[in-house]
């Protein structure tokens, strides 16, 4: 699955990372496990199959960084068998939205993921995947209570195909 995805401030990419990283200290499914030099904090603008470089030009024409973001809880997308994916929320503030729009404006994207169309977008930033229904309790006990709040201040296209990253901004 391709992305393009909204980079953060180095304090609050710190802030998930600890998140991360205590979810992995208690043995739960956590983004830490995952050592791909590409694996950072983000919020995703599109996901779908495809995104070709074509519009690479027209959304770094569109970005309007930095731009202030907060989150507001704790999220669970249904995972299926493999349990729950667990992110923190981010709250659609209405600049926010509008670069969601105007990334979506860019070029047209075959079969995106319907949580990633206008209108039915769910901003979050993910923390752990495969969360069994049993482990859920812990790994709520050991996330922060306080959610960060920072800024966006770069984006990047994810080609999962040639496992590359074009940043955009």
């Amino acid at each position: 699955m391709d992305s393009i995805e909204l980079l953060l401030d180095d304090v609050s990419e710190q802030f998930i990372r600890a998140e991360w990283n205590a979810l992995l200290a208690a043995g739960l499914p956590s983004r830490a496990s995952h050592n791909s030099p590409h694996n950072r904090p983000h919020i995703t603008l599109i996901a779908a199959p495809v995104i070709t470089g074509d519009r690479d030009g027209e959304l770094r024409e569109r970005l309007s960084l930095p731009l202030m973001f907060s989150c507001a809880g704790l999220l669970l997308f249904d995972a299926g068998r493999r349990g729950f994916v667990l992110a923190r929320q981010v709250i659609c503030s209405q600049q926010l939205l509008h670069l969601h729009q105007a990334a979506h404006d860019a070029g047209n994207v075959d079969g995106p993921v319907s949580t990633s169309l206008p209108g039915a977008w769910v901003p979050h930033i993910t923390l752990a995947n495969s969360i069994s229904t049993e482990r859920l309790p812990d790994a709520l006990a050991v996330l922060s209570g306080s959610a960060p709040q920072g800024s966006v201040t770069g984006a990047r296209r994810w080609d999962s195909r040639a496992k590359t990253i074009t940043l955009l901004g």
